[in-house]
């Protein structure tokens, strides 16, 4: 038994079933003899929802870790310049990224059958905040592991206004003569420009991904509204059978009295007439002989 494959098996979990298979776990390895792993299984801790909802984007979207994982680099790398084209830039692209994962959190949250309300979602959305203003922050939530949801660093704004970068930027002196950059200048200058160029196609990717998922929703919920109003049509049908269902039965039931009564009937009759024959057969022979006791 290894402990991050324990570890990444529970976490993979919903909340309310974390809780049996860390004991589960733990059980197992105390079986195997095994107490210090299975002290460290106990250690784990149950994940709230907005951490649980946050392990399922990382576990169920692996793709979408590392745009956010270099967007935050080169928002990090751009608040240490006070670049403010670059923040303006990646700001934008900052809230168009967290935008599209929260929305995709919340989807899989619903999918796994776990919906997650606003105040949930804002903490997850706080948690990609973090992502992207701490390193350590980000190697935590990249795991799939979180037990809560993070919090964003403090100094590191979500978007910075122009204007404060503009006064920071002006306290700095002007020098008369800017000294030309060195080579490992340039070198780090081109790979941080090719860093947020492909930060900017990320974000782009994800925005165009969250406009495919909002009209993927929107079709759904047509096809959903379409669906309840055919269920409802073949529930009134149902109704309406099963009405037509409870009166043939009634009138078979009835025209099935009345054939008995009326075979009845019939069986009293042939027995009346049965009767009469043979009362009109004992008179004639009566009358016959009678009529032949006058004749002598």
């Amino acid at each position: 038994m290894d402990f991050d494959a324990v570890a990444d098996e529970l976490y993979a979990l919903r909340p309310e079933e974390f809780t049996a298979a860390r004991s589960s776990a733990v059980a197992a390895a105390r079986t195997a003899g095994d107490r210090q792993l299975a002290d460290r299984i106990g250690t784990l801790r149950k994940p709230s929802l907005a951490a649980w909802a946050s392990n399922l984007l990382v576990r169920s979207r692996p793709g979408d870790v590392e745009p956010l994982l270099r967007l935050g680099e080169g928002l990090r790398q751009a608040h240490r310049s006070l670049d403010r084209t670059q923040l303006r830039e990646l700001s934008r692209q900052q809230h168009a990224l967290i935008r599209a994962l929260s929305a995709q959190a919340r989807q899989l949250a619903v999918a796994a059958g776990h919906p997650i309300g606003e105040g949930v979602q804002r903490e997850v959305e706080n948690t990609l905040h973090a992502v992207l203003a701490d390193p350590e922050a980000a190697e935590a939530w990249a795991s799939g592991r979180l037990a809560k949801p993070l919090s964003a660093a403090v100094g590191f704004p979500a978007a910075v206004p122009e204007s404060a970068v503009t006064e920071r930027a002006g306290t700095r002196r002007r020098p008369s003569a800017a000294p030309a950059p060195s080579r490992t200048d340039r070198k780090a200058g081109e790979q941080q420009r090719r860093r947020l160029a492909q930060a900017r196609r990320d974000a782009e990717a994800a925005d165009r991904e969250l406009r495919a998922m909002k009209d993927e929703a929107a079709a759904a919920g047509q096809a959903a509204q379409e669906a309840t109003q055919q269920v409802d049509r073949l529930q009134r049908r149902v109704g309406e059978l099963s009405e037509e269902l409870a009166r043939a039965r009634e009138e078979h039931q009835q025209a099935r009295f009345a054939e008995r009564s009326a075979r009845e009937r019939t069986r009293t009759a042939d027995r009346r007439v049965r009767e009469a024959d043979r009362k009109a057969a004992s008179a004639a022979a009566q009358l016959e002989r009678l009529t032949s006791s006058d004749d002598r």
